[in-house]
């Protein structure tokens, strides 16, 4: 069902759209891709339409808006061993995003507007969900020279970062908010001073110096982020803070906002729910796991807290998988050499819900940070991370009560590098909505066509509950 369908009716699920503080059983009308009604009965003049739909039986279900994801690698073009265009959007797909927002550091990097549409135009092919490229803020990301900021926006770029590398002269990231302020499209920085970093691991603390690995302190976050912070009131500059980590960069980010900064900040699935004990697996030994060697390293119990707590208090604006594939190669060497980055986009549903069901944070909330407060973010919230009728029918079905295993072997993604294997997760994505097209369903929810509707040619989708074990 890969065509636009003429009109598509969700029927009696839990609609949560935190965007117009909705939360209630009832009804979703689709109608030529765009979203007809929300809410509860269906209103007379469009009745006769939701009769002839093709119909999907969410009940029991929460629909709620398509998830914006604001930082993936999509490694396209040039890193295609780790993941391409078309395998990474099927895994966000199947992860419950309708938008994605890829960073830059491909190969050749996004600094032209010939490479920035060349994304747009390789996904418009390829792709079920929005591709929204993140363009350079310098040239080949050498940090030397600003790009054709305003060219690159106007090929589509929609911010601007050299993930992966920090801007680190403060006079050049000075130039590139002041562009940003010009353009009303936000600075995404890496924020780590690599001085500090330097050839570092895992989180510095009692976990590296028990594993006898060189650790990245806090400090190397922090301190860039208050240069950041200090740049972004000066220009009047639109910053966005990517991955948070740390505790101190909360408590930055948090004066910041209370002295009217331009800044928005996101936050990691992991980095939510993982520490760095993770990477020793939780164990006393000197075993590491690989697959939780990520960049900000996972941090410690303390900072994962007041993470937490700045998510709820609104420091922190949004919710990012940095979904970031890697070859088994990559992961299955010696700490040192491993790649930095974990395969997010499948899991962060399922691992997110874990503090959902420990009452750590709303259900509502969750999904406000995975939808309209990221489309916010980007300046796009009248028409993504919304079911308002007239908006694009980007929209996500969630089971939160789904019990599931996550095995690595059956991702999408090319990249199987997770700390999350072997999980037991409860909370899965369902069904995929892209555009009123079917981007994913569940294997819980079988398409049929039935006697009914063989004549029009039309779909029945029905739930199926197939009887599984969960170990």
């Amino acid at each position: 069902m890969n065509e636009k369908s003429s009109s598509l009716l969700i029927r009696g699920g839990q609609v949560i759209d935190p965007s117009q503080g909705i939360d209630l059983i009832g009804d979703l009308l689709i109608s030529d891709g765009k979203i007809v009604h929300t809410g509860g009965e269906i209103p007379t003049v469009i009745a006769s339409e939701a009769k002839q739909s093709q119909t999907v039986d969410a009940t029991g279900l929460v629909v709620c808006p398509g998830f914006v994801d604001l930082h993936c690698h999509l490694r396209e073009p040039g890193l295609e061993d780790k993941e391409t265009i078309a395998t990474g959007t099927k895994a966000a797909a199947t992860g419950g995003f309708t938008t994605v927002c890829c960073m830059a550091n491909t190969k050749p990097p996004l600094d032209t507007s010939a490479a920035v549409d060349w994304v747009r135009q390789k996904a418009s092919k390829e792709s079920l969900i929005a591709v929204l490229p993140i363009g350079c803020i310098t040239k080949a990301r050498k940090g030397k020279e600003l790009t054709d900021m305003a060219g690159l926006a106007e090929a589509g770029a929609m911010a601007f970062s050299d993930d992966g590398d920090p801007v680190a002269n403060s006079q050049l990231m000075r130039h590139a908010l002041e562009h940003s302020r010009d353009l009303g499209l936000a600075i995404i920085n890496h924020c780590e001073d690599k001085a500090l970093s330097h050839n570092g691991i895992i989180n510095e603390g009692r976990v590296s110096t028990r594993l006898g690995l060189k650790g990245i302190p806090a400090a190397a976050e922090e301190v860039m982020v208050a240069r950041d912070l200090i740049l972004a009131r000066m220009t009047g500059g639109r910053l966005h803070i990517a991955h948070v980590s740390t505790k101190g960069s909360v408590e930055l980010i948090r004066r910041a906002k209370e002295e009217g900064a331009s800044v928005t900040a996101e936050v990691t699935p992991h980095h939510l729910t993982l520490t760095e004990e993770r990477i020793a697996g939780g164990s006393p030994n000197k075993s590491v796991d690989t697959n939780a060697k990520v960049n900000p390293p996972l941090r410690t119990k303390e900072d994962v807290e007041a993470l937490l707590k700045g998510l709820k208090d609104g420091v922190i604006d949004a919710i990012a998988t940095d979904h970031a594939p890697h070859t088994l190669a990559d992961k299955n060497c010696r700490p040192e050499l491993a790649a930095f980055g974990i395969s997010g986009f499948e899991t962060a549903f399922g691992c997110l819900m874990g503090l959902v069901h420990q009452g750590e944070i709303g259900l509502t909330q969750l999904i406000s940070k995975l939808t309209c407060e990221p489309a916010r973010v980007i300046g796009r919230d009248a028409e993504l991370g919304t079911l308002k009728a007239g908006a694009p029918a980007n929209i996500t079905l969630l089971d939160p009560n789904q019990e599931w295993i996550v095995d690595s072997r059956d991702f999408a993604s090319k990249g199987k590098n997770t700390p999350y294997d072997g999980y037991k997760l409860k909370g899965k994505v369902m069904a995929t909505i892209s555009g009123g097209r079917l981007a994913y369903t569940d294997d819980s929810l079988v398409i049929a066509r039935s006697e009914a509707t063989k004549q029009t040619g039309s779909l029945k989708i029905l739930r199926i509950f197939r009887v599984k074990s969960h170990g």
